[in-house]
């Protein structure tokens, strides 16, 4: 069950970066995708052990590598949608929208 709701998250996400036109939209789906990705590695990390290796633990205990690698997969990805979202403020003050179609449109007719 719980790679069916990793999917659907993960598919959310990819459909909001094809299918919106919005930028701060695609933007936010991509935090989504980010995410998604980030929760399939806690997941299969989490299956590789029984208990927290927090002290002396009776059973096997979880590699804590994985973990520590999506907490620094966790902070990429808030830079990236921090520079994502200050791209877009510059294409908005520059070009005054929002809209993929219009946005293609008006940097193509600056060129000419």
């Amino acid at each position: 069950m719980t790679w069916y709701l990793i999917g659907a998250i993960f598919l959310l996400g990819l459909w909001g970066v094809i299918g919106l036109k919005n930028l701060v939209k695609q933007v936010i789906a991509l935090s989504i995708a980010n995410s998604a990705i980030i929760m399939l590695f806690v997941y299969y990390a989490s299956l590789s052990g029984e208990d927290a290796p927090i002290m002396d633990t009776a059973g096997i205990p979880v590699d804590p590598i994985p973990h520590a690698l999506m907490l620094t997969a966790i902070v990429v990805g808030i830079c990236i949608v921090a520079l994502a979202l200050a791209l877009v403020y510059v294409l908005y003050q520059r070009y005054g929208t929002l809209n993929m179609d219009e946005l293609e449109d008006r940097i193509w007719k600056a060129d000419d």
